[in-house]
């Protein structure tokens, strides 16, 4: 009988890091402070950026269509903003801080006046994190939340749409995060999924649409995968490539573990440092 509880859950960010480095993923998602219970993360002002810029616009799916652009988005990024402030967000100065606020404000202001798709009908999944499983007979769940889906009416039918907010408009050719959003996509809401855009709030005023990946090569290479870091998690089995010496991926986290990081605080059974 299945058991999400005892499923290995998989998204997007624990597969990059499970092929980045396994010793990092292992340092993310599987390793807990003894001495707290907790799992342990980093705080970094590109984070914190992001954080802040997709709880103004995620949150827009659940008002009417009429009403979605009435409300002060600046005042809402404001008190978005007000989490990830200071060590919260990683921010060193107040100079980097308000620097880095001034990019979130710009991209508000850019998806304010160029709306594009965000002023239509939207698909709003109603799960806090969306799943699905992947495969019962593995026991593995594949999880995540997809920042947009706009509803497209003549053809009923969706178009997942990410938000970036990173300074370049460059992607990973090689990136799963597609493959991955069309398979939470198409089974985690009930309308066909026709396609795929990133939205590049840096620089973009509209979003720009991607190829679709193909359904049953991305299940099929998010399955094997899936399986790896299930093996991984069975030998317990998370070398990184670089051995001893580490990576840029697993080298801060093993500072946590040295003792040589500022806890900044905990939330969601998580200690940040």
């Amino acid at each position: 009988m299945k058991d999400k509880y005892k499923a290995v859950w998989l998204s997007h960010s624990s597969i990059n890091d499970f092929l980045e480095c396994p010793r990092s993923y292992y340092l993310k998602n599987v390793y807990k402070d003894k001495r707290t219970g907790n799992k342990i993360g980093i705080v970094s002002p590109a984070l914190s950026l992001g954080q802040a810029v997709h709880e103004v616009l995620e949150s827009l799916s659940t008002i009417p269509t009429h009403k979605r652009f009435d409300i002060p988005l600046i005042e809402y990024f404001d008190k978005a903003w007000e989490k990830v402030s200071g060590k919260r967000g990683g921010f060193t100065s107040n100079e980097v801080e308000q620097e880095y606020k001034q990019r979130g404000i710009d991209m508000i202001n850019r998806v304010r006046k160029n709306p594009g798709p965000l002023k239509n009908k939207a698909v709003k999944i109603q799960e806090d994190l969306p799943y699905f499983w992947l495969s019962e007979d593995d026991n593995l769940i594949l999880c995540g939340k997809i920042d947009w889906l706009e509803y497209l009416e003549e053809s009923n039918s969706v178009n997942i749409i990410d938000f970036k907010t990173s300074k370049e408009a460059s992607e990973d050719p090689d990136s799963l995060q597609l493959p991955i959003y069309h398979l939470l996509a198409k089974n985690t809401q009930k309308w066909n999924v026709l396609k795929a855009s990133y939205w590049y709030l840096n620089i973009d005023d509209a979003p720009i649409e991607k190829e679709l990946p193909d359904y049953d090569s991305s299940y099929q290479k998010i399955l094997s995968i899936g399986k790896k870091i299930k093996i991984a998690r069975q030998l317990e089995s998370f070398n990184c490539p670089n051995g001893e010496e580490g990576c840029k991926a697993c080298k801060q986290y093993e500072k946590i573990l040295k003792g040589e990081a500022e806890l900044v605080y905990s939330a969601d059974r998580r200690d940040l440092y």
